[in-house]
Order: structure tokens, then C-alpha cells, then sequence
């Protein structure tokens, strides 16, 4: 069976990184440049960064049309720290997203660059704690019931799950372990070729965080 291929956002941040930990957990990778590249692909990682810039790198493409597609045609989308702001419904102070998490999310919530730090997250799915970095790190101030909490830093999300979307708000790729790679690995494995349900809207009203 052919390996399936991971795409990793490559418009700024950390993605030569993302890229390592995928192929060591043996995916095959692309790194996505343009629109185009998004073809044949079974999951797409955007990577950490500042996601002002990444929304201004964006403007020259249809990026939001085509990310939404991709994802509706059943391809997991993860995102990490600036990834993670990106793909939540709502962004404090107020930004556009792609909303396909159904999160609000607050960007710089723990300070600036010298307030950034290294973490264990409990994250019992990924197979016991995971190291963190976070590094002008966003905040969930609420989910919406939807959402799978599957990593908590001292009782608060901060790696969570709905459908086919993963977001964490830290940096896993600056750190030795693998498991949050591992654990995207295996769902874009599963559902490739599977055919994806389809998104339906929050009913209930969101739940904030602890």
C-alpha cells in the first residue's frame, strides 16, 4: 500500500519541522506552496508562525475557498499555535479563520515572546504526557460541545479534536517527541478514501473553558 501523503503548509513558521516529524513517523510529505498543491493529499498541517502574516501570505491565492474544499472532501486539517488560531470560528482580537473548528480562540493570551515556555501536556490519546512549547501561544476560552478534549495543560485545553480538524495551541514539532504527529498520522490514514460526513453547524452554545 502507497504511504499516504501529508501537505504542510509552507508559507512561513516552522514547517521544515512539521516535515521531519511527519517522515520519521513515516508519511510522505509535501510541502504546499500554492493552491495547486493541495491535489491528492490526505491531511494538511499549518504550522505555527504569526498569523497575521500568515492570513497576508494567503491574499494572493484562494486559500480559504480551497482549504474549506479540502476539507470537505474529507482531508484532515491540522493546525499548531498560528494553525490553530486559523482554524477556529471566532479569533480575539477579532481576525478572519477559516472556522472549521468550533472554538473561540484568543491570540498572544499567555504574553509576549519572554513570557514563552516549555510544558508537559497530559494528553492520555496520545499515549501519556507530551512535551510543549509555547511560544506567544493562543488561548481557547471556549468550545463548543462538539470539540474533543484531547490535551490539557494544567486542567485547560490546549490540544483539542472535532471531526477531522485537530488544533494545539503550542509548538510539538520543537520538541523530540513525536506522538502528536504519530496521532494525526493515524487519522489522516483512516480516513483517506473514506468518505467524510458532512459538517453540520453547532447547535448547542459553546462551553468556556476552565
Amino acid at each position: 500500500m502507497a504511504a499516504t501523503t501529508i501537505g504542510v503548509l509552507a508559507l512561513q513558521g516552522a514547517f521544515t519541522a512539521h516535515s521531519t516529524s511527519f517522515r520519521e513517523v513515516g508519511l510522505k510529505v509535501r510541502e504546499i506552496r500554492r493552491v495547486a498543491d493541495l491535489e491528492g493529499l490526505g491531511g494538511l498541517m499549518i504550522p505555527g508562525g504569526e498569523s497575521t502574516t500568515l492570513l497576508n501570505l494567503m491574499g494572493d491565492e484562494p486559500w480559504f475557498e480551497a482549504l474549506r474544499r479540502f476539507h470537505d472532501e474529507g482531508g484532515v486539517v491540522a493546525g499548531t499555535c498560528a494553525g490553530a488560531i486559523l482554524l477556529s470560528r471566532e479569533v480575539r482580537p477579532r481576525q478572519p479563520s477559516l472556522a472549521l473548528l468550533d472554538a473561540i480562540i484568543e491570540r498572544n493570551a499567555y504574553g509576549r515572546q519572554v513570557d514563552s515556555f516549555e510544558a508537559a501536556v497530559e494528553a492520555p490519546a496520545l499515549g501519556g504526557p507530551v512535551d510543549g512549547v509555547f511560544i506567544r501561544a493562543p488561548r481557547f476560552h471556549a468550545l463548543w460541545p462538539e470539540v474533543e478534549v484531547v490535551g490539557r495543560l494544567r486542567g485547560e485545553p490546549v490540544l483539542v479534536r472535532q471531526g477531522r480538524v485537530i488544533a494545539a495551541t503550542f509548538h510539538p514539532e520543537l520538541t523530540e517527541g513525536l506522538a502528536f504527529h504519530r496521532y494525526v498520522g493515524e487519522l489522516t490514514r483512516k480516513t483517506k478514501g473514506a468518505r467524510p460526513a458532512p459538517r453540520r453547524p453547532a447547535k448547542r452554545p459553546p462551553q468556556p473553558t476552565p
